[in-house]
């Protein structure tokens, strides 16, 4: 039997019975990536295109949310974007798995999406990306495990224990949103160097792959995503 490709994910069921799109645009450029969500974000808005949810990855780079402050870059010397998502600086490369979902708000609310509810939607998101680090036996959760109450560690992501797996940080433009989820997949010693991501040390993210002690098939992956997704924004 064929293996399938990246572009062909495979999912329990019919891509067709999902309600979104998939797209799998493989290793991008930050900027082009970011233009072709703005693309997106006025196709699902002006009903040409309904809610899409895109896998990629990024060359070494470097993005700067709203609430970024001088000490988070910590001797970077590559490329830097300053953006409109929430939150503070982060860094992206191949070792990662970026999903973008451009999804609707205005839509009538769903079983756990309530309509016009950006918090509803980063729950949707965090529980999304729990529910499928659960399916690889890990215990994943919000926040840090060492986190108290009012804890700065206790902030939009998801993590395993006291060590950060998956940042996240979104925007919202005429109810549609974008930017989204860098989930660390690969190993990768080198990543975060430079830079204080999310204004944590560089040694408090850890990857899927140093979780599990093996290298993780993305394709599989991408499949629990997609169900996982299917199951919040449904």
């Amino acid at each position: 039997m064929r293996e399938p490709t990246r572009e062909e994910t495979p999912l329990r069921g019919p891509l067709s019975q999902l309600p979104f799109h998939v797209e799998d645009w493989g290793l991008v450029g930050y900027g082009e990536a970011l233009a072709k969500q703005v693309e997106l974000v006025e196709a699902v808005r002006s009903g040409q295109s309904k809610d899409t949810l895109v896998f990629c990855s990024h060359p070494p780079v470097v993005t700067l949310g709203r609430s970024s402050q001088e000490q988070d870059l910590d001797g970077w010397q590559g490329e830097v974007h300053e953006v409109s998502r929430g939150g503070r600086a982060t860094y992206h490369g191949p070792n990662q798995l970026v999903i973008y979902p451009i999804i609707s708000l205005s839509a009538d609310s769903r079983e756990f999406l309530h309509q016009k509810d950006v918090h509803s939607y980063l729950r949707c998101l965090e529980s999304a990306l729990v529910r499928t680090l659960q399916s690889y036996g890990l215990k994943a959760s919000v926040s840090s495990s060492t986190a108290a109450e009012d804890d700065s560690l206790k902030m939009t992501g998801v993590w395993v224990g006291d060590r950060k797996v998956a940042s996240i940080g979104v925007a919202v433009r005429g109810w549609v949103t974008y930017h989204g989820v860098a989930l660390n997949v690969d190993h990768d010693p080198d990543a975060f160097k430079g830079i204080s991501p999310c204004g944590f040390s560089q040694a408090t993210m850890i990857s899927l792959e140093y979780l599990l002690g093996q290298k993780v098939d993305r394709s599989e992956l991408q499949s629990l995503l997609i169900d996982s997704f299917n199951h919040y924004f449904s």
